[in-house]
């Protein structure tokens, strides 16, 4: 998980690069002035980070509280060998997305996400990726928040040694509680601030703490307690359709391209070739570390696994405690850069739509910046309170994370070759037509998710 050092309505020129970049990190600038080209600024990229570098940085944006959902996604999916299987097939849309960024990034002369799909693709689709950057990140707040609150109470039981019958029946324990009381006392003091530079000393921690929860969950399932069974294990999908409930998981544990962009330009050689390099190393570390997680944490509860498989653990493991420890300190310090990003989207549109420039009244832009964090955090506090699980929350906003890995790129593509002026060779057409497989594949996941996840959101809401 990465961090900045930047306020949100900071000029172009003025938003270094940094190796401590990622996800949730500098990913955004503010979208309220045209990017232009700082003087020197080529020069400042290659002085920047390494291949090595930025591998950790690709592999820090992608890995995040997402692994907690993959067991439960391959059991959705039909089994260990559905999931896998779906993971590989995505995979290389997954890094041909990042090397197409990169190249319409080269192409634009613009250095972040939504500056080269508004470059490329015009002020219009530069609007809808804004927004969707906007929901994306906001749900993904939400998630965290129900995270907090999934962990907390196990953890209670753990320092209480308490059982969960026990630990349930007090006041402290109840997760609106404990949700809230986080999040006020710790998130939203966090939140407000117009930088967040300070959050960076927390991405090493965050980082420990994911490949830890890995770790642990692969450690139990070779070892796992004498008297726990697992539930029925699916060897194949009931249907071909079931195959696809996995996606929403895989594309919001793999969705590292809103922050490709820039990680690719701070690269001492930004070019193509090194770069395709590194988002195939990234990428292929990422695989290791989901698919450990969900063959693992699947084959430990079978179809009995939890949304968050921590939650089917018992909350008197001490190791697994430990785990719940590290995953609440990476989304409590995770969040205040989330919103930071989504606060900067939010800030760009509504200077857009009011035909302002970058606010210099301090007074006037504290005042904005703290009524956009209040109604921000108040409306994630609000949905989260409510919302039982976060494979709800995963099974909406998954289908913006498909936008970001396969539409977004595609559409980009296909802009970038079309602007060309010479003979439309063998090359260029094989080219186009992929850009329009992406395309289609991704508006398919979209829609086929997002109905789906309102399908069931309404099934539930009957039966209850």
């Amino acid at each position: 998980m990465s961090r900045v050092n930047m306020a949100i309505n900071s000029e172009v020129g003025d938003w270094g690069y940094s190796e401590d970049a990622g996800e949730r990190a500098w990913l955004l600038q503010s979208p309220s002035v045209d990017s232009i080209q700082a003087p020197g600024q080529s020069q400042q990229r290659r002085d920047g980070t390494s291949a090595f570098g930025a591998v950790f940085i690709v592999v820090n944006a992608a890995l995040g509280a997402g692994l907690l959902n993959f067991p439960a996604a391959f059991n959705m999916a039909g089994g260990v060998t559905a999931g896998v299987v779906l993971q590989m097939c995505m995979l290389f849309f997954i890094i041909t997305g990042l090397v197409i960024l990169a190249y319409c990034s080269q192409v634009s002369n613009e250095s972040t996400y939504q500056e080269v799909v508004r470059a490329v693709c015009g002020k219009v689709l530069g609007v809808v990726c804004e927004i969707a950057i906007a929901v994306y990140t906001f749900g993904t707040c939400i998630a965290f928040l129900i995270i907090i609150g999934d962990q907390l109470d196990k953890l209670i039981g753990a320092m209480a040694h308490e059982s969960e019958a026990a630990v349930s029946s007090h006041w402290f324990a109840d997760r609106r509680f404990t949700i809230t009381v986080t999040s006020v006392l710790i998130i939203l003091p966090l939140s407000i601030p117009k930088e967040i530079g300070f959050q960076k000393y927390a991405s090493m921690l965050s980082v420990i703490g994911t490949w830890y929860v890995t770790i642990i969950i692969i450690i139990k399932y070779i070892w796992p307690d004498k008297d726990f069974s697992p539930g029925n294990i699916p060897t194949s999908p009931a249907s071909w359709t079931d195959v696809f409930n996995a996606m929403p998981t895989i594309c919001f544990g793999f969705q590292c391209h809103v922050s490709s962009v820039p990680v690719f330009n701070s690269m001492k050689k930004a070019e193509i070739r090194p770069w395709g390099g590194v988002v195939t190393l990234g990428m292929i570390i990422c695989l290791f570390v989901y698919t450990g997680t969900g063959v693992c944490g699947f084959l430990s509860f079978g179809s009995n696994v939890s949304q968050d498989v921590l939650m089917s653990y018992p909350s008197n493991d001490i190791a697994v405690a430990i785990a719940r420890a590290f995953i609440i300190i990476c989304v409590v310090t995770s969040y205040p850069i989330l919103h930071f990003c989504g606060r900067a989207v939010v800030e760009g549109l509504w200077l857009r739509f009011k035909g302002e420039e970058v606010d210099t009244d301090v007074a006037r832009e504290r005042r904005r910046r703290v009524l956009q964090t209040l109604v921000w955090f108040c409306l994630t506090l609000l949905l989260a309170l409510f919302i039982p699980d976060i494979g709800r929350v995963i099974s909406l906003i998954g289908g913006l994370a498909a936008c970001f890995i396969f539409v977004f790129p595609g559409l980009c593509l296909i802009q970038a070759k079309l602007s060309e002026h010479d003979v439309h060779s063998a090359s260029w057409k094989m080219l186009v037509a992929y850009g329009v497989v992406m395309v289609t594949i991704g508006a398919f996941i979209f829609g086929q998710t997002t109905t789906n996840a309102i399908y069931q959101d309404i099934i539930n809401h009957s039966d209850s």
